[in-house]
C-alpha cells in the first residue's frame, strides 16, 4: 500500500473510529484500525477507508485520497489517532513495507508495527434504510435522553435507549429507575418502514449522536432486526451497534396524568440556586423545594453537616409543599431542557414529578419531559 493523504481528514476519520475502540480489547486486532486503500468515493475519486469494530461497535469513515499501490493493513487505533493528530499541517504519505507501516509528514516520520489483517472480523453490513433526520436535532434530543440512562451493566435492560418509530414520529426513551426521559420528534422515514422499537445502549448512541450530528448534516438511521443491528449515517461516516436483547420497563404507565401543584420555574437561577445549597448537601443525598404562593425555598443539610437556603420568586399554584430531590438529578434534567423556563408538576411529595420546557408566556413546549423520583423526607 502507498497512498497520500490531507492531514487533517486523516486526523479527524481516525480519531472518530479510535474513539468508539475497546480501551483493553479482549484481543489486541480489536484495538486495531483498519486502512483500506482500495475503494473510491463514487465519483471516481480514490478513497482511503479507516474502520474499527469489536463486535459490538462498528464506526466507518472516508478520506479522500491519492493511491499509488492499494492495498490493505491493520495498526493500533489509539496509537494511529495520537500520532495523526500531532503531525503538522502538510500532506501525509502512508506506505507499508512488510510488516511495518510508514507515516511520513513534513520533516516527521513514524514507523509501526502491523496486525495480521487475517485476523480482523468482518465488518457489518449497513443495516437498512429505516429513515432520516436533521443531524443537529438528532444530536440534541439524544443527548436530552442519555442523560437519563442507567450506568449499571448489571441491569442492561437500564443502560439502553429505548427508539419507537410511529410513522412520522420518533420517540426515545431512557431511565434509570430514579428518573426517566423521554423525546419525541419527527423525521422522515423510509417508504415501507413498520412502526417498531428497539434498544440501543445510551452511551453508545450519544456517541455517535454527537459526532454526526453538526449542522447542515442529514443523518440517516438504519435497522437490520433480524441481525440484532442499528446503523447510523452521515457526512461520510457510518456507524453500527449491536442491539441489546432485553425488555424495556413499560415506561408509560409511570407517567403522571393529573397533578395539585403546578411552579413555572426560571432554569437559570434555580440551577445555580441548587449548586450553592448542594454544597452541604450529604453525598448529595437531597434538596427540599418549600413551595407556597409566590416563593420557592431552597433548602439543604442540617445541625450536624451544616445547612443552607435560598429563596427564589416563582408563579406556584397549589397548597405550600415541601418536595426533595436528589440534586444532580435535578440540576441534570434542568440542563437538558434547552429552555430558560420550565415547568414542575407533581401530586404529593412521594410520587414522582415531571419537568418540562416552557416558553417565556409559562406554556409547555411539547416534545420533551423528564420524570423525576423524590427522595423520601423523614418523618
Amino acid at each position: 500500500m502507498k497512498i497520500r493523504v490531507e492531514r487533517d481528514g486523516l486526523a479527524e476519520a481516525v480519531a472518530w473510529v479510535a474513539r468508539s475502540l475497546p480501551s483493553r480489547p479482549p484481543v489486541p486486532v480489536l484495538g486495531g484500525v483498519l486502512l483500506d486503500a482500495g475503494g473510491d468515493s463514487g465519483d471516481g475519486a480514490d478513497t482511503l477507508t479507516i474502520s474499527g469494530f469489536d463486535y459490538e461497535v462498528s464506526a466507518t469513515a472516508g478520506v479522500p485520497s491519492t493511491i499509488a499501490e492499494g492495498g490493505r493493513t491493520l495498526v493500533s487505533g489509539r496509537l494511529l489517532a495520537d500520532i495523526t493528530k500531532a503531525l503538522p499541517a502538510q500532506p501525509v504519505d502512508i506506505s507499508v513495507e512488510g510488516a511495518r507501516v510508514s507515516i511520513t509528514c513534513g520533516n516527521a516520520k513514524f514507523s509501526l508495527p502491523t496486525m495480521p489483517v487475517e485476523d480482523y472480523p468482518e465488518l457489518p453490513a449497513q443495516p437498512e434504510l429505516a429513515g432520516e433526520v436533521a443531524g443537529d436535532a438528532f444530536a440534541q434530543a439524544v443527548a436530552q435522553v442519555a442523560v437519563a440512562a442507567g450506568k449499571d451493566d448489571t441491569l442492561p435492560m437500564l443502560t439502553g435507549m429505548r427508539v419507537e418509530i410511529t410513522g412520522s414520529t420518533l420517540t426515545l426513551v431512557a431511565t434509570d429507575r430514579f428518573r426517566l426521559a423521554m423525546r419525541e420528534f419527527s423525521w422522515q422515514p423510509a417508504e415501507g418502514i413498520t412502526d417498531s422499537a428497539v434498544l440501543v445502549p445510551a452511551r453508545t448512541l450519544a456517541d455517535a449522536a454527537k459526532s454526526l450530528g453538526s449542522a447542515g448534516t442529514t443523518v440517516q438511521i438504519g435497522l437490520a432486526g433480524g441481525d440484532g443491528l442499528l446503523g447510523l449515517s452521515g457526512g461520510g461516516k457510518f456507524t453500527t451497534t449491536r442491539l441489546i436483547d432485553a425488555e424495556f420497563p413499560p415506561y408509560r404507565q409511570l407517567l403522571p396524568s393529573d397533578y395539585s401543584s403546578r411552579a413555572i420555574l426560571h432554569v437559570p437561577a434555580l440551577t445555580e440556586a441548587i449548586k450553592r445549597v448542594s454544597l452541604v448537601a450529604e453525598r448529595g443525598t437531597q434538596v427540599r423545594l418549600e413551595f407556597e404562593d409566590g416563593s420557592l425555598r431552597l433548602a439543604a443539610g442540617g445541625d450536624d453537616e451544616g445547612s443552607a437556603e435560598e429563596e427564589l420568586p416563582v408563579d406556584y399554584e397549589g397548597e405550600p409543599v415541601t418536595i426533595a430531590f436528589n440534586p444532580s438529578y435535578l440540576a441534570d434534567g434542568l440542563g437538558a431542557l434547552h429552555a430558560e423556563r420550565a415547568e414542575l408538576t407533581f401530586t404529593t411529595p412521594n410520587r414522582p414529578a415531571l419537568i418540562k420546557p416552557a416558553d417565556d408566556n409559562g406554556e409547555v413546549v411539547p416534545g420533551y419531559l423528564y420524570l423525576l423520583m423524590p427522595v423520601r423526607l423523614p418523618g
